[in-house]
């Protein structure tokens, strides 16, 4: 059995460069590269074109093409249209330009390039004496309708979310960022499986650097198949090791507009409900849209919690091993002695202590992913309570502990990137171990080399913590934003080639 593959590098060795001018002989071929007549999912349609006096073969495949606007936009048109009188030069060009009414459609004479069209939905007609194929779009894949964001959920702001299908999604860019400059490019990916990537700019804005290099690291990826974004993501990312994510994923337009108007770049792909967004500061990672949509004394308030979760979650284990184990005179004596007879039955070191209860806590974490929707909070829920309670009347545990578990779990919930939240939640057992062994210096020795770590990251050639570090000019919503019509300034530290935003006020500054 010959090579299936659709690319010249998985081609068959005796496999013509060009079509034929002979139908049959295209058409033997294109059965060969797909397996036919095993392969079911291959359809032909032969018909005869009166029009031109020529015999014609449709060729696409179930499932990925839809049958009903091949029947209405191609055959229908092909046996309907009266003859034409003389008879053209080029066939297909004659009936590209007046027969069939398909929105697009491409010439293409290698046949290598046939079976890429096939999978990406798009129908083939070929014609007897023509050394050509005209490719016509008609997509078919199944998609899902357009749906509040299951992760991102909204408060204020467009309650639309991306889904699984590359078109949809751009649409929903555009329909939310009208601007001539949008731009949108295409760069496949994969060997075996091609996969479209669509590069989304906003040209006067984007450093043409920025787009290059993007561009250059997609077309880097050798692999056999990308299936969706959160996979290429680990393909062009710079320090795959790194806890740290080098891009940011979200299911919001809205979202995804804010940082294009940046000078950001999208990457867009069929099979993923998110855009990609390149490059990530760490202050995107805790930023949501409501922060811009709710009034400025608002938005402050919420992001200033949602930033004193991050250290809650990062730090209050550690500090109860700290405190418990090697600062006792740091806290008041009436509380030591709390501690101290809730403790008091429990046989093992507070490390280990802490260590089961923030397993078990993870544990009821992934269950409650994991198990049916409809049972799963209910799960959860019951299974911590069940499991704090009975670890405490069994003394493995203090109360005290379970009220700090149980706060540190609660507050890693509203960091919104996921990314972000893992990175929290394993830097956290970092710091536990760091504690129990040196207490406040080790604690302050891992916060040490986080941030020298954070400082040294670069995203796609950006510092991870800039604009503040190293200092670039912007508008300074950093950990708090100033209000909405004082954002006059682009960050510098993506070098936007418009750096000046056209809302600065009359005298504004």
């Amino acid at each position: 059995m010959a090579d299936t593959g659709n690319t010249p590098g998985d081609m068959p060795e005796d496999m013509p460069r060009r079509l034929s001018s002979q139908l049959e002989e295209n058409l033997a071929w294109i059965k060969r590269l797909f397996a036919f007549p095993e392969n079911t999912a291959l359809l032909i349609r032969s018909l005869r074109v009166s029009a031109l006096d020529a015999e014609a073969a449709v060729v696409y495949l179930e499932g990925a093409a839809d049958d009903r606007l091949i029947e209405s936009y191609i055959i229908e048109p092909l046996l309907t249209t009266s003859p034409v009188s003389p008879q053209p030069a080029n066939k297909l060009a004659s009936i590209l330009r007046e027969i069939v009414t398909s929105p697009a459609g491409a010439m293409i004479e290698e046949l290598s390039l046939l079976p890429g069209e096939l999978l990406k939905g798009s129908a083939l007609l070929l014609l007897e004496g023509e050394s050509a194929a005209l490719s016509l779009q008609t997509p078919g894949f199944q998609s899902r309708a357009v749906t509040e964001p299951q992760v991102e959920h909204v408060l204020k702001g467009p309650k639309e979310a991306f889904i699984e299908s590359a078109a949809v999604n751009r649409s929903l860019i555009r329909k939310q960022l009208r601007d001539r400059q949008l731009v949108s490019e295409t760069v496949t990916v994969g060997q075996r499986s091609v996969k479209d990537v669509s590069i989304l700019y906003v040209k006067d804005l984007a450093n043409p650097e920025l787009v290059a290099d993007v561009k250059k690291r997609l077309q880097a990826i050798d692999a056999d198949t990308v299936a969706n974004l959160s996979i290429l993501e680990q393909y062009i990312e710079e320090r795959p090791y790194s806890l740290i994510p080098s891009a940011l994923l979200t299911e919001r337009p809205d979202r995804a507009c804010s940082f294009l108007m940046e000078g950001h770049i999208v990457l867009i792909m069929d099979n993923s409900p998110t855009a990609m967004v390149v490059p990530v500061t760490f202050w995107a990672l805790f930023h949501t849209p409501e922060d811009q949509y709710l009034r400025w004394a608002y938005g402050n308030f919420i992001r200033v919690v949602r930033i004193l979760a991050v250290f809650v979650a990062l730090l209050t284990p550690s500090l109860y091993i700290s405190i418990s184990t090697f600062h006792e005179e740091m806290i008041p004596t009436d509380l030591l002695l709390a501690i101290g007879a809730t403790r008091e039955r429990v046989p093992f070191p507070a490390l280990i202590e802490v260590l089961v209860m923030e397993i078990a806590f993870e544990l009821v974490r992934e269950a409650a992913v994991r198990i049916p929707s409809v049972i799963g909070p209910t799960i959860g829920i019951v299974g911590a309570l069940i499991l704090g309670q009975a670890a405490v009347e069994a003394n493995l545990v203090s109360p005290i502990l379970v009220i700090i578990v149980a706060l540190t779990g609660i507050s890693s919930f509203t960091i919104p990137e996921i990314s972000f939240n893992f990175a929290v939640r394993i830097l956290r057992f970092a710091m536990l171990f760091a504690a129990s062994f040196m207490g406040f210096f080790g604690i302050s020795l891992v916060l040490t080399c986080v941030i020298a770590y954070m400082v040294s990251f670069k995203s796609f050639g950006v510092p991870f913590l800039s604009p503040l570090s190293p200092h670039y000019r912007s508008s300074k919503d950093l950990i708090v934003r100033p209000p909405v019509w004082k954002h006059w300034l682009r960050p510098f530290n993506i070098h936007p080639l418009d750096k000046r935003r056209k809302n600065k006020p009359e005298g504004g500054g």
